[in-house]
């Protein structure tokens, strides 16, 4: 085994490790929580933590042993098994995101009906619209004997079949990914354009809030000012920042191995199998990235891991800080809210539910 193998396979392994943590601390943390569990999204979140175990556990490891041996697994069946099981978790993960992705719209653009548009039913419904779609490809390669060990690639996956069925492996191909990224990477985008406006428009609300507030508390101590300040500025541009992580990580993610897979049915285009294996272990991290990305750097998630680790420590939980800029932002708006005189009308009421909810996401 060369130095490039060595170093793929070191990547490989770390992927491995991370994805296989990371991914069993979010089925810990909905087993832990009700609350995260009964959602929609909790229950869109447990399908992809869930998808993206299985690929580790089952899946990583032969390719890991690709890399290093060079040849598919001995066991007669069982590399069309491991690419029966690829093909349908990296499409399931893709449309995974993309429900993701559609729940976020919902919960930002119409938070007060939320609820009632996207239940746990619903989410369920769309899962099993992503299995059906990702289990149809699966068994179509499996049943056209398309699945086998790629060279190219050191994994258990879709294969180039000989030179007359290559028509039809190509227009399955770019099915495949057309249904499987470009169909979701759309709705990924157009989803994150609308979320960025809402925040947006949230953000400009808040700002008046605030700034109104600081005019008005003329007594307001600097220190407290000045983080007031300090996190408005950050508040502008936290929609825009996780909005762009998704989207990148979808695309450095999947991208390099869907232009390689369409490259590769170019007659006179050969993969390089260093360039193969990488595009392959760029797939495997979104495994590793994902639960981080929509899961376990939220607020929810840090709460219920906080509470795990008090409860086997066997610690009770200190007081909340007095200091702390975003309660002292909150009390301070209440302040202006209740200095401010409003007429008495069916309007406001909606009005302050709207903005109870808009300072709701940003705590």
């Amino acid at each position: 085994m060369g130095l490039g193998e060595t170093l793929l396979a070191g990547l490989l392994v770390m992927v491995l490790a991370v994805a296989l943590l990371s991914n069993a601390l979010v089925l810990l943390c909905c087993a832990y929580s009700s609350k995260l569990r009964t959602r929609a999204s909790g229950v869109l979140l447990v399908n992809l933590s869930l998808g993206h175990l299985l690929l580790a556990a089952l899946d990583m490891p032969f390719t890991l042993l690709g890399v290093m041996r060079g040849r598919p697994p001995s066991a007669p069946g069982a590399c069309q098994a491991i690419g029966f099981l690829d093909t349908f978790l990296a499409s399931n993960a893709a449309l995974s995101v993309a429900a993701l992705s559609a729940d976020q719209w919902l919960a930002v653009g119409f938070p007060l009906r939320y609820a009632g548009r996207l239940r746990p039913r619903d989410a369920g419904l769309l899962l099993g619209c992503a299995w059906g779609q990702s289990l149809v490809f699966s068994v179509a390669a499996l049943c056209c004997s398309w699945l086998g060990y790629s060279s190219a690639f050191a994994s258990c996956s879709l294969r180039l079949p000989p030179e007359p069925e290559r028509p039809r492996f190509a227009a399955f191909t770019a099915t495949l990914h057309a249904m499987g990224f470009a169909l979701p990477l759309a709705v990924l985008c157009l989803t994150s354009l609308r979320v960025h406006r809402v925040a947006r428009s949230h953000c400009q609300r808040m700002d008046i809030v605030t700034m109104k507030a600081l005019m008005l508390l003329a007594d307001l101590h600097p220190s407290v000012r000045q983080r007031c300040l300090i996190q408005q500025k950050r508040r502008r541009h936290r929609a825009t920042r996780k909005i762009g992580i998704s989207i990148a990580s979808f695309l450095i993610c999947f991208a390099p191995y869907v232009v390689t897979r369409l490259a590769e049915l170019v007659p006179f285009v050969t993969v390089n199998a260093h360039w193969g294996i990488l595009s392959k272990c760029l797939t495997y991290s979104k495994a590793a990235v994902d639960p981080f990305t929509y899961s376990l750097l939220r607020r929810s998630f840090r709460q219920v891991l906080a509470r795990m680790a008090r409860r086997l420590l066997k610690r009770t939980p200190r007081p909340a800080s007095t200091h702390n800029s975003s309660l002292d932002l909150a009390s301070m708006v209440q302040q202006v809210l209740k200095r401010t005189p409003q007429p008495a009308s069916t309007h406001n009421s909606s009005l302050d539910a709207e903005n109870d909810s808009c300072l709701q996401q940003t705590h």
